[in-house]
């Protein structure tokens, strides 16, 4: 049976922590009626957030997909977080989505979060209709949201419905497009409404803002704007259609308001959904690439009857078993199929498919193109992986993940569970590819690296809870990096005369600082045969195997040229080994001479602040090393943009919080790195060295 996938809404809800992005999703299944009782996030006991560190801290960690019903349309939830640790997620599932639903606090406005969400989501040109949730909070504006919406984020706001009331007496909202009036009792049950007349002091406001709305919709269509401008009277489908067409287009995103908890407002939300945002088949196809990694110039087109294409967008390990969340961009998959899976090569079986609601499921028999579902016991799929049809194999195109910027050691508390926490580290690994391990050669210990300090807390807290394992953790460590700032023109020769034959490999080479970012870079110009053709390879792979070791502290050295320009052979001693031990002890001998010196990570921090600490959070930045890049007065209170080295930022959350009386708040990611300070770079490398002494 082929659905109709006009039907279809694959949807994300995004935004900052506590703007209400997950009240936002329970009010929705519960509209759908997917959930009978309501659960409450402040009581710990909301349906997408099933996993016991979400209910505690009252934040999404991992997005959870869940299917609903309204007006006849299917909508596939992917509920994301909110958190800077957990971008990697919300990319993930923005990857995924057609649409989306930006949630921004009616108070709070746009946060720094909402910022490198909605920066995503552009990336990712995801329509989004806009809803400003909390209404009813003290400080609520809905007019100041939509105002920051078009200052902070430059985005274009098409305002369709107007508050009635604000903040206590904040009851419901006016629908623009059919001016009436939804208005809520206080009952709590979002079904208790009734649809009124607009009230007598809001009529010129209402006009006012339907002339707007309209204005900006019609500029979508040049029929409809003229028979507009000509003064006839627009049918309500007639405006939807240009609303919808802007609104895929990104040309600008409905606005909603009301208040999730109160359960006023969301109808309209859903309604919305359905009329303005894409289905799957409105949505530029995904393009295809080769095994490289180079884009083939086909694309997966969104056709049950086509070949199989799949992304794996996220692995959970749950009671019943690994399960892989997968979307289906074309062709179709039933239990039993055989998959390819691209990255690894390997064939897998389908055993059983289920569509997931929050954390319970329903088997299914099979999916096709458009659907979001979760296929149960797959064993070497990881996150970005694409599965396809083995006869028409193609890559859909690949999710880059950032490098991790701190690591940390973890080594369980009680003596025999070593093999437990290596088995529960392997399983989170496959389920977040921005977290990684590795067991430090020298001393043995297990290191865990991700993209901040909150991502690795929560790390150690799933290893206790779920997994069972109670560990210690070493110090937090920064991800430095090394790099050279002097060219050296050098020469190294290698020779052994024992016994049998000998060794002899000579290697003249410039070692040059490389462009910020290229990494190593390696290239021969040797002329005459002196260094025959056939030993560049082991030149190169000698200078490259010893560049994850720097000369200071045994960081990774980066941004680095090695040029080899001329060398000596013997024609019975030299071998491809005797050239690659050259280079490696060149490496040593020539780095120490080009001036290595230290990189630091440094973050991008965003700070959100009332005003009257203002001074004090920049004081504290600038005591941290930090270089202030802006700083903005908003109607809540300041933001201050900054570029801090990561070693500073170590316990900053609860520092901004004691300064700024717990209402400031802060988002930071990975921007560059950066040379270090001598007398910082003396502190980590004298540190660096008591370690390698003390393993």
């Amino acid at each position: 049976m082929k659905k109709d996938l006009t039907r279809y809404r694959n949807i994300g809800i995004f935004a900052h922590v506590d703007a209400g992005k997950t009240t936002t999703t329970e009010r929705i299944l519960k509209l759908t009626g997917k959930i009978h009782k309501i659960g409450e996030v402040h009581e710990g006991a909301a349906t997408t957030d099933f996993m016991e560190q979400e209910q505690e801290r009252g934040i999404t960690i991992q997005s959870a997909a869940t299917s609903c019903f309204w007006k006849d349309h299917q909508l596939n939830i992917i509920d994301t977080p909110g958190h800077v640790d957990f971008t990697i997620e919300v990319y993930r599932s923005l990857k995924v989505l057609d649409g989306g639903i930006g949630v921004f606090c009616g108070s709070g406005g746009v946060e720094p979060q909402s910022e490198t969400n909605w920066r995503y989501a552009n990336d990712s040109k995801v329509a989004r209709i806009i809803y400003v949730n909390k209404l009813d909070r003290t400080g609520a504006d809905f007019f100041s949201v939509v105002k920051q919406v078009e200052d902070i984020l430059a985005a274009k706001p098409l305002v369709m419905v107007l508050p009635i009331g604000i903040e206590t007496e904040f009851r419901g909202v006016v629908d623009l497009l059919t001016r009436k009036a939804w208005i809520w009792d206080d009952s709590g049950d979002p079904m208790n409404y009734t649809v009124q007349e607009v009230p007598a002091d809001m009529v010129d406001q209402v006009e006012e803002y339907r002339e707007k709305l309209i204005e900006t919709a019609v500029e979508q269509d040049d029929a409809i704007m003229e028979k507009y401008l000509e003064g006839e009277e627009l049918e309500i489908d007639e405006i939807k259609q240009c609303i919808r067409k802007g609104t895929r287009d990104m040309s600008f995103f409905p606005t909603y308001c009301g208040s999730s908890f109160k359960n006023k407002g969301v109808q309209l939300v859903l309604d919305a959904v359905v009329d303005y945002l894409p289905n799957p088949t409105e949505v530029k196809p995904q393009p295809e690439v080769d095994l490289e990694g180079n884009e083939t110039g086909t694309f997966a087109i969104v056709d049950p009857e086509k070949p199989l294409r799949a992304l794996a967008f996220k692995i959970m390990d749950d009671k019943y078993g690994a399960l892989t969340f997968t979307r289906l961009y074309s062709g179709t998959l039933s239990k039993g199929d055989t998959v390819l899976n691209t990255a690894t090569g390997k064939t897998e079986r389908i055993s059983r498919l289920v569509e997931m609601h929050a954390n319970s499921r329903e088997e299914i028999e099979s999916a096709q193109a458009g659907d979001i579902v979760a296929i149960v016991g797959m064993k070497n799929v990881q996150t970005g992986h694409t599965l396809c049809d083995p006869k028409f194999p193609a890559t859909l195109e690949p999710m880059v993940f950032p490098d991790p910027v701190i690591s940390m050691s973890v080594f369980p508390k009680k003596k025999g569970d070593n093999e437990k926490m290596g088995m529960a580290l392997s399983k989170m690994v496959q389920e977040d590819p921005s977290f990684y391990v590795e067991t430090d050669q020298e001393s043995g210990e297990t290191i865990i690296k991700g993209m901040g300090e909150l991502h690795l807390d929560i790390k150690v807290d799933i290893l206790k809870r779920t997994h069972g394992v109670e560990v210690e953790v070493g110090k937090p460590q920064v991800a430095y990096r090394e790099s050279i700032t002097k060219t050296v023109a050098d020469s190294y020769t290698h020779k052994k005369q024992s016994g049998g034959s000998g060794q002899f490999g000579k290697i003249d080479y410039i070692v040059e600082p490389g462009e910020p970012g290229s990494g190593f870079v390696f290239e021969s110009k040797v002329t005459g045969g002196n260094v025959p053709r056939e030993y560049w390879p082991a030149v190169q792979k000698g200078f490259q195997s010893s560049i994850d070791k720097g000369v200071l502290a045994g960081f990774p050295c980066v941004d680095l040229k090695v040029t080899l320009t001329d060398g000596g052979f013997h024609p019975v001693d030299s071998s491809a080994i005797a050239f690659e031990i050259a280079a490696k002890a060149g490496y040593r001998q020539s780095i120490p001479k080009a001036g290595p010196q230290l990189l630091e990570p440094i973050m991008n921090v965003d700070v959100f602040t009332p005003e009257d600490y203002m001074g004090d959070v920049i004081g504290d930045l600038n005591r941290r090393r930090g270089m202030i890049k802006s700083q903005n007065s908003t109607p809540m209170g300041a933001r201050i943009k900054a570029d801090v080295p990561l070693s500073e930022m170590f316990g900053y959350i609860g520092d901004l919080r004691t300064m700024t009386s717990g209402r400031g708040q802060f988002s930071m990611e990975f921007s560059h790195y950066a040379p270090c300070p001598s007398n910082v770079a003396e502190e980590v490398i004298k540190e660096a060295k008591e370690r390698q002494a003390a393993s």
